[in-house]
């Protein structure tokens, strides 16, 4: 019985047109009925034969039109709804109505319009119910199938939370699921304990222990979560019960979301912890920054990172002209190539292996391409790492992102957004010392740029547009790429700037620490849970601000569209959140006990590593912007001269692996920056005793 079944292919749909003839017969069949059944009680002998036999074919149209008009054979039986219903009561009404007119046109007078009247009545009883029973029944017998015979494997069963519309529609959609069965709705009021819901009940809990009883008693494998926002209302009560319960968590995504690449299109997935960031998500205006981004080339650097591919994947959906990738990694930049080119065919895109270090590798990329809109994702981003290789950390974030500004000067690129750190808030570490230092050049040469056009604009009346050169069309002399491997790629002091207005403008995004990036806490607290722990915490007392990569990389898009020029933009981020809190989460959510099934162990503060982070986000420190999560930071300025000779002396010293001078010149530079837990906290010292 089970191979039959299988051979009837259950999760296919009936053919319209056989749902078509099939109404268009049982209609046909009700006129009949409703024709035997006037005819028993009240009998019209002076009616022709002909005249029912007219009436019969005249249903037939009648219905064949209605059910073509409503298109009633196109709905699928087994998710009939009431609205199905009510379709097929119009299709069935006008069908009567226009057998009244038929009827009508009988010359006879013992058929009187009472008789009409009553037998359009029994007719439009008669199909419909008709119409209806062959429906319910159909969908029983259906049900009846797939429950006895229709499963190969055992299906989890699942209680849904909350009976919102949302909840309520997830019986419906995963109605046929072959891996889970909704025996359920489960409600933290009291209030909805006796009610019925789609025909399943409701059950009530307000302990871990009546969790516990709900599982004994119906069997229960997973509690099923509709949105984020229930799971986030949930997580100290309902999330933890289920894990003390043994009890799996799952949730339907958004049905944009995107996981390693692939669209979720609305699979049901255990919950994670970024599901549970305790703070609402920003939202941008995304219509805004599409016209904005729409028939442009874009350039992203580290394009093959966490950040730099979601950007790309964002800017994909766009209708950008060009999307131009540049990264130094081999394999990502293939992964992210591939996964491109499936999910995005018409997208236009160019992927350039190239590292911002090599200035004759940056320029061949934007004097080929011409990007208008240039987002700085490459960088290195790991602080012990860093602290222990520091000369390659200048290289990466203060040289190559010297190096990138220059390029957008030069080209006369639109904007360049900068992706900068929290860490670079009164750094205590060489990376954060590293993307300070980067902001600060590219403030200056923003400043620089202001300041110049300001001078422009009261000289002249009608200025025209510096938009960059290349030297094929001829650079000028005072923005003229230099041969010697020791000077700037170009000059752009002050006094030597081209005497047009410039139009780039440069932005910079401070973010904290992105949710699931590349070698973050997440991915390696999963890793250790998967291998039974323990999970290693650096300090009980760590904290530190979270976001998703996606949300990260709206936030980097609404600041270019968003920016007037040479800002750094904050937001608020809510509360930080405990790094041994996070762990003991994500060790629930993996159905463990923490310091029971998987241990938490305390490894001590790594190198350069501080307690808490900082995003500058008060009212003191920033003004706000038109949208309210965001907002600009209120820094020191620096005059661009200074910031390219430090920029530059700071390149040499790297390049020649003068470590205690290069770090001397970084706290001169920044003198917020303190070393902590690290080598280099001798510096500080020593600036002191000079300073004293």
């Amino acid at each position: 019985m089970k191979h039959f079944v299988e051979k009837l292919q259950l999760a296919r749909y009936l053919d319209a047109r056989l749902v078509f003839v099939f109404d268009l017969l049982i209609s046909v069949s009700a006129s009949m009925g409703a024709w035997v059944m006037f005819m028993l009680f009240m009998p019209m002998a002076v009616v022709p034969r002909l005249a029912v036999f007219f009436l019969v074919a005249a249903a037939a149209v009648a219905s064949g039109i209605m059910f073509y008009g409503f298109k009633t054979y196109r709905s699928i039986i087994r998710h009939s709804t009431l609205r199905e219903i009510s379709r097929l009561a119009l299709s069935v009404g006008g069908k009567s109505v226009i057998l009244s007119v038929v009827a009508m046109l009988f010359p006879s007078s013992d058929f009187t319009p009472t008789h009409i009247a009553i037998l359009l009545c029994l007719d439009f009883l008669l199909t419909l119910c008709m119409l209806v029973l062959v429906r319910v029944a159909m969908i029983v017998a259906y049900d009846i199938v797939v429950e006895h015979y229709g499963q190969t494997h055992k299906r989890a069963h699942v209680l849904v939370y909350g009976i919102q519309d949302k909840a309520v529609s997830l019986l419906t959609r995963i109605k046929n699921s072959p891996h889970y069965n909704v025996i359920g709705f489960i409600v933290p009021d009291e209030a909805y304990k006796p009610l019925t819901v789609s025909n399943q009940k409701t059950y009530y809990f307000r302990s871990a222990a009546d969790v516990c009883h709900i599982k004994r008693r119906l069997g229960v494998d997973a509690i099923l979560f509709a949105t984020t926002a229930d799971a986030k209302a949930e997580q100290e009560k309902l999330i933890r019960y289920a894990g003390e319960c043994d009890l799996k968590v799952l949730i339907q995504p958004s049905i944009d979301e995107v996981v390693d690449g692939k669209v979720m299109k609305n699979s049901i997935r255990e919950v994670k912890i970024e599901d549970l960031l305790e703070r609402p998500e920003i939202k941008i205006s995304i219509e805004k920054v599409m016209d904005d981004f729409r028939g442009k080339v874009i350039m992203v650097t580290g394009a093959a990172g966490s950040i730099g591919s979601e950007l790309c994947r964002q800017l994909a959906t766009f209708g950008i002209k060009q999307l131009v990738m540049f990264d130094n990694a081999e394999t990502p930049m293939h992964n992210i190539r591939l996964e491109l080119e499936e999910h995005f065919p018409d997208l236009n895109f160019v992927p350039i292996i190239g590292d911002v270090r090599q200035v004759a590798r940056l320029d061949l990329a934007f004097r080929k391409y011409h990007p208008a809109v240039v987002f700085h994702a490459a960088a290195y981003k790991h602080v012990p790492l860093m602290e222990e290789n520091p000369c390659e950390a200048v290289l990466v974030n203060v040289a190559g992102s010297r190096n990138v500004a220059d390029k957008c000067f030069q080209y006369g690129v639109e904007k360049m957004v900068m992706i900068s750190t929290d860490k670079a808030v009164n750094p205590t570490n060489i990376m954060g010392c590293t993307k300070r230092l980067a902001e600060i050049y590219v403030q200056a040469l923003g400043l620089a740029v202001e300041q110049h056009n300001k001078r422009i604009n009261a000289n002249q009346n009608c200025p025209s547009v510096y938009r960059g050169t290349s030297e094929a069309e001829g650079v000028p002399n005072e923005v003229r790429s230099s041969s010697s491997s020791n000077e700037p790629a170009f000059i752009i002091h002050n006094s030597e700037f081209p005497n047009r207005v410039i139009k780039t403008k440069f932005v910079t995004t401070r973010f904290g620490n992105v949710l699931g990036s590349n070698g973050s806490v997440i991915p390696r607290f999963r890793e250790q849970i998967a291998k039974g722990g323990p999970v290693t915490v650096t300090h009980p007392e760590i904290t530190r601000f979270f976001m998703t990569i996606p949300e990260a990389c709206r936030l980097v898009m609404e600041a270019a569209v968003m920016t007037d020029g040479n800002q750094i933009f904050v937001f608020d981020m809510g509360e930080s959140v405990k790094i041994a809190d996070m762990a003991r989460r994500m060790i629930e959510l993996a159905g463990f006990v923490p310091d029971k099934d998987i241990n938490i162990e305390y490894t001590g503060l790594r190198p350069g590593e501080k307690l808490y982070e900082e995003v500058l986000a008060t009212t003191e420190n920033t003004v706000p912007t038109d949208h309210s999560r965001i907002r600009i930071a209120k820094v020191r300025e620096y005059d661009y001269a200074e910031a390219r000779i430090v920029a530059d002396e700071l390149e040499v010293l790297s390049r020649a692996v003068e470590i205690p001078d290069m770090v001397r010149l970084m706290k001169r530079t920044v003198p917020e920056f303190k070393s902590k837990n690290s080598i280099y906290e001798k510096y500080d010292h020593e600036l002191e005793a000079n300073n004293a």
